[in-house]
């Protein structure tokens, strides 16, 4: 299977949380699309690896993902290292995304940042062809993703490309409350996180507000580029 986008995030309900409504804008509109799981988000206060496979799951069913898929890194000490390179490239290799949506390239859990340059690395690294790998019993060409841009999470980082999610922000919120041990419930007696708020959840929607209204439109994501986007035409930009 092509795709034609790979959402990788550091943890189950990354993706979710930063670029959920692109993503499912883009699957209505016909794109294949997946995403990249790098751990299983064990080492989170709230919940377990297992309850985050379900709930990771069925946020995936949410938005129409063509997959999902897991490397199973280790939560909060992977590293940027040649073999976790190497499972990164094989996952570009095999689906061969035109672009990769990443972790923020700045923010408050280490893993996102250390994710960001991972996964970015790992593109460039996918392209040389003197680097072998195998899927399967067979060898896998060389494959650059054309465009790499990371969503922004906790911190509240400058945009370089806002995309217009108007019409999406329900399924992004959807997707988000697929994982219910993580979020606000009134009813939870698991120990309080910085994530586990009302407000929290809140702020993702005033987020995706104040977003769109600097792009007139009613709801919209942002995301960091590591090179100058190109139009065709000034006409282009709206």
């Amino acid at each position: 299977m092509k795709l034609d986008i790979l959402a990788v995030g550091s943890h189950p309900d990354d993706v979710e949380l930063s670029c959920s409504g692109t993503i499912a804008k883009e699957v209505d509109r016909g794109k294949k699309v997946g995403i990249l799981d790098l751990t299983r988000g064990e080492m989170g206060t709230r919940g377990t690896a297992e309850t985050r496979d379900r709930e990771a799951k069925n946020a995936a069913e949410i938005l129409g993902v063509s997959v999902r898929e897991n490397l199973e890194f280790s939560d909060a000490f992977f590293e940027n290292n040649t073999s976790h390179q190497l499972e990164i490239i094989k996952v570009l290799r095999k689906y061969r995304p035109e672009i990769v949506l990443c972790n923020a390239v700045d923010d408050r859990h280490i893993d996102h940042g250390k994710g960001a340059k991972l996964v970015s690395d790992a593109c460039f690294l996918s392209g040389l062809r003197k680097i072998e790998t195998i899927h399967g019993r067979e060898s896998q060409e060389a494959w650059r993703p054309k465009h790499v841009y990371h969503y922004i999470q906790w911190k509240n980082l400058k945009p370089d490309v806002v995309v217009d999610i108007s019409g999406y922000m329900d399924k992004k919120m959807e997707s988000v409350l697929a994982y219910k041990t993580q979020f606000y419930d009134e009813n939870s007696k698991e120990p309080e996180t910085p994530i586990s708020s009302n407000n929290f959840l809140d702020s993702i929607n005033y987020r995706a507000r104040d977003l769109g209204r600097l792009i007139n439109t009613e709801h919209a994501e942002g995301f960091t580029v590591e090179r100058y986007p190109a139009v065709d035409s000034i006409f282009d930009l709206i």
